[in-house]
């Protein structure tokens, strides 16, 4: 960088801190620590939280919260697949990630939750990270789909672990599954102790036609992010390569960021040949950063950050019509989320965007957010501009006519508390169908 560019630089810095009240120096230091400068998003937001008087009866629903599960102090981070007879399958632990593994069913499309599954493994009562669970469609013409449920085992603090990630299957959709296998423990001749494996597992494509293989994403501790790729031999057994770190090209911004917890998405209403990568900045340096392979993932482009209107952590994408729908925990860093202090970020919690593939691929803003419900920090008792940031991981499926259901957890009433007059963390769902969200927009913008 010549003399000339880093007084130019310094300048802007000077500048960016007397708008926002802050010194210079802390700027220029936060600059030399690879902090980057982010903007407010531009695009409008739908406030979900609190129904306006005179809502529209089609689009009254939009406000409702179905409880999944809140029959404890603290449940968490769930995950979400859509059954082959309509139904909706959740899964989430007993606890902050580490816990006995539970399971909701909704016969309804998310609107009530009144069932659990039966007779589930023993071995998932000793789960130590947060479920992820997905569908595996066969292409060979004579395996039925197969559901797969994965837990990584990562290291909590005065706890051992045996490292690696467990797996389970379940062949006649849900209704029984197999004990936890173990692989790449401490033990193996490849171990790693993954943290929320597997953060995203797409089907993988070879001469343009999908195949029966899956790159499932991790990470570490240290924040070297892994992929392994799954398949399974002729005796049903499944298989999983040694995991391979794929970012190291671009280790400085890795590390930088803290990059994990990756959502991989396919272009083309999931048919496409390229993939897009949206990473949590777990260090709010930076912005979420996006990447994208048009090879299946063997190569992929150098990390960028994403627009303010898409950042945050643990993006859950689904494909509704030729749109995404993406759920995140909400971070902002913009000047109205500092508004003058030290504070570097603040979260409206529980969000969504909607947006094209192009725009992910572009960095552009998008269509729309969604403030999808109010995460009660403890104290508040109405919805405000910012909520607490504890909510997020999301379990999002499409039914036959478009309507997302998706489920996260958090603190959703300060009605419902714990022992000690804390607001009790638990699961709800709420369905969203896009094109109701599309006819508010353009009654916003007037058109």
């Amino acid at each position: 960088m010549t003399v000339v560019r880093k007084i130019v630089i310094a300048a802007l810095l000077v500048a960016l801190a007397a708008a926002a009240g802050l010194t210079a120096a802390y700027f220029i230091s936060r600059q030399e620590e690879g902090i980057t400068v982010a903007s407010d998003y531009t695009i409008p937001e739908i406030d979900l939280s609190i129904m306006p008087d005179g809502t529209d009866e089609k689009t009254a629903y939009l406000y409702d919260l179905s409880v999944v599960d809140d029959t404890a102090d603290y449940l968490g981070h769930p995950d979400s697949v859509l059954l082959k007879n309509g139904d909706i399958l959740t899964v989430y632990p007993e606890g902050h990630g580490k816990g006995a593994i539970r399971t909701k069913i909704s016969k309804d499309g998310g609107k009530t939750w009144t069932s659990s599954l039966e007779n589930t493994p023993k071995s998932w009562e000793k789960s130590l990270e947060t479920p992820t669970i997905y569908r595996l469609q066969f292409t060979d013409g004579k395996t039925a789909d197969k559901l797969i449920l994965i837990s990584a085992n990562p290291k909590w603090p005065n706890m051992d672990t045996p490292g690696g990630f467990n797996c389970s299957v379940s062949s006649d959709e849900g209704q029984t599954w197999s004990e936890f296998e173990l692989f790449y423990d401490n033990n193996s001749d490849c171990p790693v102790i993954p943290i929320v494996a597997m953060a995203s597992l797409t089907q993988l494509k070879e001469d343009g036609k999908f195949v029966d293989k899956w790159m499932g994403f991790f990470h570490d501790a240290d924040f070297y992010n892994y992929k392994t790729i799954l398949t399974f031999d002729e005796n049903g057994n499944m298989r999983w390569s040694k995991p391979e770190k794929y970012f190291s090209e671009y280790r400085k911004t890795e590390k930088t960021a803290q990059m994990c917890e990756v959502e991989v998405i396919r272009s083309v209403k999931g048919n496409g040949g390229t993939l897009a990568l949206i990473a949590r900045s777990n260090s709010k340096k930076m912005n979420s950063l996006v990447s994208f392979s048009t090879d299946e993932g063997k190569t992929w482009s150098e990390p960028k950050e994403v627009p303010s209107a898409l950042n945050g952590e643990r993006h859950k994408a689904e494909w509704v019509g030729n749109k995404l729908f993406i759920t995140f925990r909400s971070i902002n860093r913009g000047a109205k989320a500092t508004e003058g202090s030290l504070k570097s970020w603040v979260s409206e919690g529980w969000v969504a965007w909607v947006g094209s593939f192009e725009d992910l691929r572009q960095g552009s803003e998008g269509i729309c957010r969604i403030k999808l419900a109010h995460i009660y920090k403890d104290g508040q008792t109405k919805p405000e501009y910012t909520a607490d940031a504890d909510t997020g991981y999301c379990g999002n499926v499409v039914l036959d006519d478009g309507t997302v259901v998706t489920s996260t957890y958090g603190k959703f009433s300060p009605d419902k508390k714990t022992s000690d007059g804390k607001y009790k963390t638990y699961i709800c769902s709420k369905r969203i169908n896009p094109e109701d969200i599309e006819e508010m927009i353009k009654n916003l913008k007037g058109e």
